[in-house]
């Protein structure tokens, strides 16, 4: 992979990025809180299947830039990155896969931004209306996202992920997780990102952020779409994988029964063939 720089919306963003700038470009948008190391097992496949990739840290992440103050990083900000970046890569739009809060802005560039989605692949990240609508009314919801309320504080959040050698942050991952998912190099390379300067304030800026958001409505989505989902997820409940889908025109769901939130460190070979098999149906 080659490590890449773009100039966009003001910042820079670091991507890894390899294959033949003539084929068709696959755009990856990792979540929370991880960078564009999540998808390693993603990127080399679809090189192979003769694709370009992209996989960028997206703005507050690893090497990429990080504004400062919260506002920095409402959905607009965010999907503008992503748009600067696609017509640098692309002069015909891009597919897109995207997991967790970088599911986030795919939705959300899907709907503002149509003709530079060829095809959306969601992993594990509700439509933006459907958790909107969950926050406000399901209980089971809310006590999931109980992060996002505490991530609202102040200097504590980051005071919590940092200590004991960001104990916090590498339990979100290993006890959310099927036993194995993580091996001990995959936990050093996040700790090499969450070191960043002003990485884990940065981070924890798009959660305060989303309280702006949530004032929006957000459409359906016109672009075709899959939807996979992990349904061990320990934050995000199955049941807004089918109420997402239902907010798509063209939208279809492959829910993995013994899969979590993270079912492409899981299981990359099967989230790999259903990926190949939407692309090229």
């Amino acid at each position: 992979m080659q490590s890449v720089y773009y100039e966009v919306n003001g910042i820079r963003l670091h991507a890894l990025t390899d294959g033949d700038d003539a084929q068709e470009t696959i755009l990856f948008l990792h979540g929370f809180p991880e960078f564009s190391y999540a998808w390693h097992e993603q990127l080399p496949f679809f090189v192979q299947k003769g694709f370009r990739v992209c996989a960028p840290d997206l703005r507050g992440y690893n090497l990429s830039s990080k504004p400062k103050g919260k506002k920095a990083y409402v959905i607009d900000h965010l999907v503008a990155d992503v748009v600067g970046l696609i017509n640098q890569i692309s002069s015909d739009g891009v597919i897109v896969v995207a997991h967790d809060w970088g599911g986030g802005v795919a939705w959300a560039l899907a709907m503002q931004h149509p003709a530079v989605v060829k095809k959306l692949i969601i992993l594990n990240m509700p439509h933006l209306q459907v958790m909107l609508d969950n926050l406000k009314r399901n209980p089971r919801q809310m006590l999931k996202s109980w992060y996002a309320a505490f991530f609202q504080v102040p200097l504590l959040p980051e005071l919590l992920c940092r200590i004991f050698n960001f104990r916090f942050l590498k339990n979100s991952l290993l006890k959310t997780s099927n036993r194995g998912t993580f091996s001990r190099e995959d936990l050093q390379q996040y700790r090499s990102a969450w070191r960043q300067p002003y990485a884990l304030t940065a981070m924890i800026n798009w959660y305060r952020a989303f309280k702006q958001d949530a004032l929006k409505s957000y459409p359906k989505v016109t672009v075709p779409t899959l939807i996979i989902w992990g349904k061990k997820d320990a934050t995000l409940s199955a049941e807004m994988a089918s109420q997402s889908v239902a907010q798509c025109t063209n939208g279809k769901l492959v829910m993995l029964n013994d899969a979590t939130h993270w079912l492409h460190h899981e299981k990359p070979n099967e989230i790999n063939q259903l990926i190949w098999g939407f692309v090229k149906g």
